[in-house]
């Protein structure tokens, strides 16, 4: 994992499950065999992952977030003793996914993680794998709950959708905007209405404006995609601003989507002090439009530990581990992480009885122009 420290950012509180010893800087050494069980601790019996492999599948690649986390990946997982598979496309489509998906199963890996464009779209397709004999985890994007066995979740769409709101409210206070008091104008731009974890983060942030800004209007409630697309991104960037040249507020939460309708704002000439654009991104990837004074904040989470932690326990469970609501997995150089309900993630959503459900990241964060030169990625 390229070198972060932990200087200047805002954690935000909330998550589910506790990582104990979470590592942002480097990935050090440790062992490449699970912790063992004791009776007490409720923590799942180990297993060797060394010698597996595991195909590692992003939505789309050359994008930051999903390089990034690849990175993580491949650097955790030599420590680890096994292989991974960088294994994607550089357009975000389920078609292309479900030949990746193909392809993986070919190649005889141990167990794949994805993270998904359309779950739907790739549910047949992970079904095969699965009925071949091959491990399948998610991670970001979630496949349908009874398509994997474990999913690693950057948080709750509660946890998401309240941080989406209150970077929103953040930034628009800076321009001396009151947002519980004021007449706010608003939209969504995202990848697509099919993408699970995207998709769920705005339910949740309509539902707490509602709630607790209804004040706040939604100019286009059939939201704008752009498909993960990057010149996409910039186009339907500009369509926003040309439809409502005097919006208050852009959200975008995704990594694509928010660099886009930055570089949009920027032709068009908007600043920080006339619009409030936030949304989730790497910190690098937006580090000029704030210099350039057009955001005031942004967010993400560690996307290469998220990615290490996915291909771990892929890996772990294709060892022949079994793990329950509630088991503790110890993953070396990261730390332990409890698996949760599917419901914690997915209103109404289902759980096997063994090797299924979720895993949480721990934190969230917050970057301004204060700190995002203390990460690296």
């Amino acid at each position: 994992m390229k070198n972060m420290t932990r200087r200047g950012f805002l954690k935000v509180a909330g998550a589910g499950a506790a990582v104990a010893g979470l590592g942002l800087v480097g990935c050090g050494g440790g062992s490449g065999s699970a912790a063992t069980t004791g009776a007490a601790s409720g923590e799942a019996a180990g297993g060797d992952v060394a010698g597996k492999t595991v195909a590692f599948i992003p939505k789309i690649t050359g994008n930051a977030f999903f390089e990034s986390a690849n990175d993580g990946a491949q650097k955790y997982a030599k420590d680890w003793g096994f292989t991974v598979d960088y294994l994607g496309s550089s357009s975000a489509s389920a078609s292309d996914q479900v030949g990746i998906i193909n392809q993986a199963v070919a190649n005889g890996v141990d167990a794949l993680c994805i993270s998904t464009v359309d779950a739907a779209g790739v549910s047949d397709a992970l079904k095969k794998a699965t009925d071949a004999g091959i491990v399948v985890t998610t991670w970001d994007s979630d496949a349908q709950p009874e398509d994997r066995t474990l999913m690693v979740s950057q948080g709750t769409p509660e946890i998401l959708g309240q941080m989406l709101v209150d970077m929103s409210v953040d930034g628009l206070k800076q321009r001396g905007k009151d947002p519980s008091a004021d007449k706010i104008t608003y939209a969504w731009h995202y990848s697509q209405a099919t993408v699970t974890d995207q998709n769920s983060w705005q339910v949740a942030a309509e539902a707490i404006i509602k709630k607790d800004y209804p004040n706040w209007e939604n100019v286009h409630p059939d939201n704008y995609y752009s498909n993960q697309d990057a010149e996409q991104a910039k186009t339907v960037g500009a369509a926003v601003l040309s439809a409502f040249p005097d919006i208050d507020l852009i959200i975008c939460n995704d990594s694509t989507a928010l660099p886009g309708q930055l570089a949009a704002a920027e032709d068009a000439g908007y600043d920080a002090q006339n619009i409030t654009i936030t949304g989730f991104a790497s910190p690098q990837s937006i580090k000029s439009y704030c210099e350039n004074g057009t955001i005031y904040n942004w967010g993400l989470w560690d996307c290469a530990v998220q990615g290490a932690m996915g291909c771990y326990v892929a890996a772990y469970l294709a060892a022949g581990n079994t793990v329950k609501v509630g088991d503790t997995i110890s993953i070396p150089s990261i730390g332990d992480v409890k698996v949760e309900a599917n419901d914690s993630i997915s209103e109404g959503a289902t759980t096997g009885d063994e090797n299924n459900g979720v895993v949480l990241l721990p934190e969230r964060l917050v970057f301004t122009k204060d700190n995002m030169n203390d990460y690296n990625f």
